[in-house]
């Protein structure tokens, strides 16, 4: 889901964290389980760039399913860093950053024994940890953190102390997580891809034979198939548009090849479907041809051989015509009016 998770308690300030240091805006406020689904966030350290995710906050007895914890922690199975953000601000009774941490991860432990790692990836409990101890911008709060710090760091672990408030810290532990991830992902199997083929087989579809055969002396090829036959059927024969779909299919499921393959040639009689309900018909075999065909005989165009489109000549003989015979037109015109046609109607 990330490579970087921040697991604490509610209120710890995992969200103002997120929020701190990416571009992601989650919602924040001062009541715990704001944050009800995971926030992701792109943090850039250096010149890597890692998802940081705000696991919702996680309490006593969450990996039993309490406060929607099996909801919460599902999210970290698939992360490459652990962030235990820890609220040194805190004011609830038996509650401090030691205490805290032990909680969270008797719960992820708890959480990892159930769970089945598969695909190479790393067990919950050996994955990279990083202990952050946050609200240092609270004066008591960083009088804490420098109290827990030794301890902390004494189990092996690293330690930050940051405000996601005022920003302090937070290039540090933005460069030290970047360093981490990167090496998570070298470290990391290569991916397995496994390429899925479907090949769906059509229902009914189991082929078609063409037989030759021979009756009363007169020889003709009898095509059987449920499907060849199905698309028979569905054929209006009084639609030439219709029996031409159906030519192609027939050629499509490889008919007419294997009709060729048995010695048919055009004009021959073939017969599809059974014996009692046979469509009979006299096979003239599709010609296949480019756009250089058409509908003419093999190796023709019949766009070559069109004649209606005027040469220049034509064109040229067709002006002269209609010039003279607007010169005729006039010259009547003129000979009618010299002859007074227009003005004496005696003579109209």
């Amino acid at each position: 889901m990330a490579d970087v998770a921040l697991v604490g308690f509610p209120s710890a300030g995992k969200s103002s964290l997120v929020a701190a240091i990416s571009a992601a805006r989650p919602k924040i406020a001062d009541y715990p389980f704001t944050t009800l689904v995971p926030n992701l966030g792109v943090v850039q350290g250096g010149d890597t760039r890692f998802t940081v995710a705000d696991v919702p906050g996680l309490i006593p007895g969450a990996s039993e399913g309490k406060g929607l914890g099996l909801e919460f922690l599902r999210h970290i199975e698939r992360t490459a860093v652990i962030v235990h953000v820890l609220d040194c601000a805190t004011l609830e009774p038996g509650r401090d950053p030691l205490t805290d941490l032990d909680v969270l991860e008797a719960e992820l432990a708890t959480y990892a024994g159930d769970l089945a790692i598969e695909g190479g990836r790393v067990p919950l409990m050996e994955r990279p940890r990083v202990v952050v101890l946050n609200k240092i911008d609270v004066p008591e709060a960083r009088e804490l953190a420098d109290l827990v710090r030794p301890e902390l760091e004494a189990r092996g672990l690293r330690v930050f102390e940051i405000s996601a408030v005022s920003h302090e810290g937070l290039r540090q532990l933005s460069f030290a997580l970047a360093e981490i991830v990167e090496r998570s992902r070298a470290a990391a199997p290569a991916p397995e891809t496994t390429r899925v083929v479907l090949r769906p087989k059509a229902v009914d579809d189991a082929g078609f034979t063409v037989k030759r055969m021979e009756q009363n002396g007169e020889v003709y090829f009898w095509v059987r198939g449920t499907r060849v036959e199905r698309w028979v059927r569905q054929t209006d024969f009084s639609n030439d548009e219709a029996v031409g779909y159906l030519a192609d299919r027939l050629a499509r499921a490889g008919v007419e090849d294997k009709l060729f393959k048995s010695g048919a040639v055009s004009g021959d009689e073939v017969r599809i479907g059974p014996e009692k309900s046979q469509v009979v018909f006299d096979w003239e075999p599709t010609l296949h041809s480019g756009a250089e065909l058409l509908t003419g005989p093999r190796g023709t165009d019949l766009r070559l051989e069109e004649s209606e489109r005027p040469t220049r000549k034509d064109k040229r003989r067709e002006y002269t015509e209609r010039m003279d015979a607007k010169a005729e037109a006039r010259a009547e015109l003129w000979t009618e009016r010299e002859g007074g046609h227009w003005t004496d109607p005696e003579k109209d």
